[in-house]
């Protein structure tokens, strides 16, 4: 049956950012709904952020399209332009390799839930604007390195 019973999807709460920066996200938890309903061209999420919590550091993808909508609560989209009131119902689009780093942040004092709609590509690069750093996804998993590719040091990542 194609109906998704989401009292029976996990809720993670882990992140792939290395060291200390991991504590950035914190206050972020999600269902994976595009696994759960075998998809496998797009990701579907539900994203979970506490109050304080931030969906992500501010990032941009070179070859994945993104797609937010707000389902509970109020939260304040930032991004190159500046801050945005996101509402139930309000969304956003980032298309991929357009270099508008953002992130959405629960400012509230209640939980707030969107879902996030994104492409799912073999291999992917994603930049982040306010810290000196990208990711490069591969099958084997995320390398995360300073901008131009030499490694992370310990002091970028809180180690």
């Amino acid at each position: 049956m194609p109906k998704l019973d989401l009292s029976k999807i996990e809720i993670r709460s882990k992140t792939t950012y290395p060291g200390k920066l991991a504590e950035a996200v914190s206050g972020r938890s999600s269902q994976r709904l595009g696994d759960a309903g075998g998809l496998t061209q797009f990701g579907a999420n539900l994203v979970f952020l506490k109050p304080g919590g931030l969906s992500s550091l501010r990032h941009y993808h070179m070859e994945e399209d993104e797609f937010a909508m707000i389902t509970q609560g109020t939260c304040t989209l930032i991004d190159d332009q500046g801050e945005h009131l996101m509402q139930v119902g309000d969304c956003a689009a980032f298309p991929a390799g357009e270099a508008n780093g953002h992130h959405f942040v629960n400012k509230s004092d209640k939980p707030v839930a969107f879902l996030v709609i994104g492409t799912r590509t073999s291999a992917e690069i994603a930049f982040y604007s306010d810290i000196d750093m990208k990711v490069v996804q591969g099958p084997d998993g995320n390398t995360f390195t300073r901008k131009d590719g030499s490694p992370l040091t310990a002091d970028q990542i809180g180690d």
